[in-house]
């Protein structure tokens, strides 16, 4: 089954995954997130049903900011014998309630999940919604990793890691709890890594947080410079209680190092509680930790084992896979 991804009408480039992950850097967008469910079954991410090639039986449509084009291109693919599941583009929860706090967004949702033939839920929280909605078939599927490719390892030795690496950069979303995650990372007295992307506004209230040994990364960076600056670090922290897919916990997967703090998907998945501190300090402690979350993350969220779940997920629904 080579699954395409359809965000009807998105700004995303058309895409294709013949090689699965390929190597860093290759292609417009990583194979992270939405798009690493077409990768992994190497198949493509389209932004118009008509791009969506005959071979690709199964397509995921995504729900962006408004519903309707996305309805529209159900509509349009089940008319020509696709069989077609749901999800939302942005699945935190505060992201979901905005888009369905729109009463066109929330009739067309209705329409979305009554047209569908299921919905696939990359976070375990939104699966009751999906059902109350009237949605077929509801499975929660994690978005994958690519741990399982040489060419996405960002392992640093640990004798060349340093410090805390700040998950989150969201001032303005209060379940981030990005101001609280970086002074409690600031009291253990180690090196701290975060990204600003909100310009001048955003220095000033880092400056505001009087924190020592704090580095600032500004603006938005090549996914690939991203994760190197990430593996120069020791631990990934965070707060982070918006129930995301957890991105920041799979970029930790790839550079294999802790990830603590957060409640998102992969972050539940791959990796349980632990002391920061300890593992600051505490070789044996640190390597155990890697050790346990890459072998959950083996089993559970590299491309293998997702690309087989979503062939048994779309082959429920109808699909020829």
């Amino acid at each position: 089954m080579h699954l395409a991804v359809l965000n009807a009408g998105g700004n995303d480039r058309e895409q294709r995954f013949p090689d699965g992950a390929s190597a860093p850097g290759e292609g417009a967008h990583a194979p992270i997130n939405y798009h690493a469910y077409a990768a992994c079954t190497r198949g493509g991410f389209h932004r118009r049903a008509k791009s969506v090639p005959p071979e690709s039986r199964a397509v995921l449509v995504l729900l962006a900011n408004a519903v309707r084009p996305a309805r529209k291109a159900i509509e349009a693919l089940k008319a020509a014998g696709k069989t077609v599941a749901i999800s939302w583009k942005e699945s935190g929860l505060h992201q979901v309630a905005r888009r369905l706090d729109d009463p066109t967004n929330l009739a067309e949702f209705r329409r979305a999940a009554a047209l569908a033939d299921g919905a696939l839920s990359s976070t375990p929280q939104l699966v009751e919604l999906y059902r109350a909605v009237g949605c077929k078939h509801v499975e929660f599927v994690p978005t994958p990793y690519p741990i399982d490719d040489p060419r996405w390892n960002f392992a640093q030795p640990l004798a060349q890691r340093q410090g805390v690496f700040l998950g989150t950069r969201e001032w303005d979303v209060p379940t981030r709890r990005h101001a609280e995650a970086l002074l409690r990372a600031g009291a253990t007295g180690a090196p701290i890594t975060v990204c600003n992307v909100d310009g001048r506004r955003g220095r000033k209230l880092l400056a505001a947080l009087g924190l020592a040994n704090l580095r600032v990364l500004d603006g938005r960076r090549p996914y690939a410079e991203y994760l190197r600056a990430m593996a120069a670090c020791r631990v990934v922290f965070q707060l982070d209680e918006s129930a995301v897919p957890g991105q920041v916990a799979g970029d930790a997967l790839l550079c294999r190092m802790p990830c603590l703090g957060g409640n998102g998907a992969i972050d539940q998945i791959a990796f349980g509680d632990a002391d920061l501190s300890l593992l600051l300090r505490d070789d044996g402690a640190w390597q155990a930790a890697v050790t346990q979350s890459q072998a959950k993350a083996a089993r559970d969220l590299a491309f293998g084992p997702v690309a087989a779940r979503l062939r048994t997920f779309f082959q429920r629904l109808g699909a020829p896979v």
